[in-house]
């Protein structure tokens, strides 16, 4: 997303993914949520470091939009618990934004779509055998 990111900002993106990953996964185990995966696929900090963009991917993915607003509407808490886990490394959190990450369903899509063509084609095929 962003092509300049300084070693900083790498840092900074890569501690923020493993706690927000290790922290939701909290979340999850002690909510109402089950038979849930959920992984923080990337972040992409702001060069001030004011805003942190989290792109979540959710499997089952037909749980995510709920999830996502959730998340969303929690992010103060989210951002509180977070910094008590990170006041020793940090000085300032953040703003949080969770972004859907449907790169997984775009994948599995095109995935159906490829093995559709193929069964197509075979059918093709047989139907051409038979005629002969």
């Amino acid at each position: 997303m962003f092509k300049n990111e300084s070693p900083r900002q790498k840092k900074f993106n890569n501690l923020l993914q493993k706690e927000l990953a290790i922290l939701l996964q909290n979340y999850i185990r002690k909510g109402a949520f089950s038979n849930l995966i959920i992984s923080v696929t990337k972040v992409y900090v702001t060069p001030d470091l004011s805003l942190a963009k989290i792109y979540i991917s959710v499997f089952p993915s037909n749980k995510s939009l709920i999830l996502i607003e959730n998340l969303s509407s929690n992010s103060s808490k989210i951002k509180y618990d977070l910094s008590q886990n990170l006041k020793n490394q940090l000085r300032k959190i953040p703003e949080l934004k969770f972004i859907l990450d449907d790169s997984l369903d775009y994948i599995e899509g095109i995935e159906k779509s490829l093995k559709q063509s193929k069964d197509s084609e075979y059918n093709k095929n047989i139907l051409k055998n038979k005629k002969t």
